[in-house]
């Protein structure tokens, strides 16, 4: 009976383990794409030349980044959170479209992490890059 109620317990707690294995890879890893749009907006905005828009947004600073935006730089305020009610672990990646449908190229990133710091980079050319990398 007492090898039964061991065997039990260890197939319960690999599968606890799995579980947990399984759901650390998918937090650690997030992989989506999103598109900056106006709030109003209910379909996402292609621009119509054909320009790839999208980058690979890597955190490699040691802080969780809460908060992600890109905002044309013709624009004197920032668009909408673009990770939503999502985080980007650090070093992890994730693919955005950063296509407002004006054709700009030249957008300006800001992001926010879990130590309070807020990181602001200026004349992105997201036409010409695949990936940005923020670093300490």
């Amino acid at each position: 009976m007492n090898i039964h109620k061991t065997i039990a317990r260890a197939a319960l707690i690999l599968a606890a383990l799995a579980s947990t294995a399984a759901a650390a890879v998918t937090v650690a890893a997030p992989e989506r794409a999103a598109v900056v749009t106006p709030a109003a907006a209910s379909a996402p905005v292609q621009s119509r030349d054909g320009r790839n828009r999208r980058v690979r947004i890597h955190n490699n600073t040691g802080w969780v980044m809460l908060r992600f935006y890109a905002s044309n730089t013709s624009r004197s305020d920032w668009e909408e959170d673009i990770l939503g009610d999502d985080v980007l672990a650090n070093n992890a990646s994730i693919v955005m479209n950063i296509d407002d449908g004006t054709g700009a190229c030249l957008f300006d990133f800001k992001a926010d992490f879990t130590n309070g710091q807020s990181l602001i980079r200026n004349n992105i050319n997201v036409c010409e890059i695949a990936d940005y990398y923020y670093t300490r």
